[in-house]
């Protein structure tokens, strides 16, 4: 019944993916009671309708289930085989009803049971025959998976086990120095496309796509090749709009092995997603979400496209490395440092509008340390701006303006709390330091009082109108941020 389901099945049967079977166990019991209770949908039907081949059997029918998986294997669709099955099969008071599907059987009903099914045997014992046929499979395969072996290269046991080529993150490297030399002036979605470029040419194991916004996340390269029907050799997928289908198929894939996965989509359209992300997150896979129009700066999209409490609630999950670059040269390094996360999924939250390039110098991923001071005070520092993404260039400007009223502020860029969190102790004090400290994002201020004694950000829902203005009204601008440092700094 679940969305996922729909979504994942459509995209399925429109790639006719033939080796995929599955088995469906059509019991008609649910934990409130059965399935006709909630549902009347024939699933057999619905999965037809998508381009599927369905099978139907009697699920305890063992010749039926091997003859099913005979014409499953047979078919240029993917197959459904519905099972019929009662369940707590053999429990002669329980079986067929829900009490069996969120709870033990008890004692007394699983005794009774084993009677019903002619089962002497005790819990966890494998009968000495069904073993016997399981180590004659073994053994009589034994050979052929030996002979396959000998023929695996060096090269595909690399690929599979998703080791980086050598000098796959040249292109990254060439590319953070051309952003500063050019002084790049550009969206962060924009740097990120660059960066892909680059990745998607020195790392053969890189599938993309997007959730139908591949224009608007600008996740598609040069050497992007859309995989189809009539050809899977491509390294791009156009999952249409279904956010929660590419976010589950990225897990399949980066399972798998030989496939680093990333795809595109608005960053509050993740919360479609979220339940793929946090199960990333749980399995410690290796998946990048390219997340554009970032914050209201999206601007005349109106509050339903702005997030808010976005990056605090995937700060505020474990095992995700949540990156918010302010320029190319961070974008850069955040996909370098994603890439090498091979325990956990990363994601970028790109702007739409244009950021200047603030780096001076690219020779160390300060990206990988979480937060690093990227314009230091000229003398004793008086006080600290903390920002993340197009915010980092507020901070700086509000940095010349303090500059001219005598008072010394240093401006720290955080583009990764998750990775700051990991430095120890004498860094983070090295970067913080002592003085009053202002953190500044256009988001919610959630989180932020760990690291600073104000923080400039948004508490509500967003406003419809042009960037400019909407960061106007929300007071993210420079002046607001000369004011709270009046208050804190004497």
């Amino acid at each position: 019944m679940e969305g996922i389901s729909e979504e994942a099945a459509e995209l399925a049967g429109h790639l006719k993916l033939k080796k995929l079977i599955v088995f469906w166990d059509n019991n008609n019991i649910t934990i409130d009671g059965t399935v006709k209770d909630a549902s009347s949908t024939d699933e057999r039907k619905r999965f037809e309708a998508m381009g599927w081949n369905t099978i139907g059997i009697d699920g305890h029918d063992v010749k039926a289930i091997e003859q099913a998986i005979v014409a499953a294997q047979k078919s240029d669709k993917p197959t459904l085989i519905a099972c019929s099955t009662t369940i707590g099969f053999g429990a002669p008071n329980k079986a067929g009803t829900s009490k069996v599907h969120g709870s033990p059987l008890g004692e007394e009903e699983t005794s009774l049971m084993r009677q019903n099914l002619n089962w002497p045997y005790a819990p966890f014992e494998v009968p000495e025959d069904v073993l016997a046929l399981w180590r004659e499979a073994g053994a009589r395969h034994q050979k052929t998976y030996e002979a396959w072996l000998s023929n695996v290269s060096k090269e595909f046991e690399d690929y599979i086990s998703d080791v980086l080529p050598l000098g796959w993150n040249n292109g990254l490297e060439s590319l953070k120095q051309k952003a500063i030399d050019e002084a790049f002036n550009i969206a962060s979605r924009k740097s990120s496309q660059l960066c892909l470029e680059e990745i998607v040419k020195g790392v053969p194991q890189i599938i993309g796509g997007s959730a139908d916004l591949a224009a608007s996340n600008l996740t598609l390269t040069g050497a992007s090749k859309t995989i189809t029907a009539a050809d899977y050799a491509g390294n791009n997928i156009k999952y249409g709009i279904r956010e929660h289908a590419m976010g589950a198929v990225m897990n399949g894939l980066s399972l798998h092995g030989g496939v680093i996965p990333f795809g595109g989509t608005f960053f509050v359209f993740s919360d479609y997603m979220r339940p793929s992300i946090r199960l990333a997150a749980l399995m410690g896979l290796r998946v990048i979400y390219v997340l554009t129009h970032d914050s209201i700066g999206v601007g005349e999209d109106g509050p339903t496209h702005q997030p808010i409490e976005h990056l605090a609630s995937y700060r505020a999950m474990p095992n995700i490395l949540v990156f918010r670059p302010c320029d190319t040269v961070e974008t850069a390094e955040a996909y370098e440092t994603a890439v090498m996360s091979s325990t956990m999924p990363s994601m970028l939250v790109l702007s739409r509008q244009n950021l200047p390039v603030l780096r001076k110098s690219a020779k160390e991923n300060l990206t990988s340390k979480g937060a690093y001071v990227i314009s230091a005070a000229e003398g004793k520092r008086d006080v600290t701006l903390i920002a993340t993404g197009s915010e980092v260039m507020l901070a700086v400007k509000a940095q010349e303006a303090l500059k001219q009223q005598g008072i010394h502020a240093a401006v720290v860029s955080m583009p990764c709390q998750e990775l700051f969190d990991k430095q120890d102790k004498a860094y983070q004090k090295e970067v913080l330091g002592d003085a009053p400290k202002i953190a500044i994002e256009a988001a919610s201020t959630f989180g932020w009082h760990k690291y600073a004694d104000d923080v400039i950000g948004i508490d509500s829902f967003g406003a419809s109108g042009k960037a400019d203005a909407v960061y106007t009204f929300f007071g993210i601008t420079v002046d607001e941020i000369l004011k709270r440092v009046a208050k804190l700094v004497k």
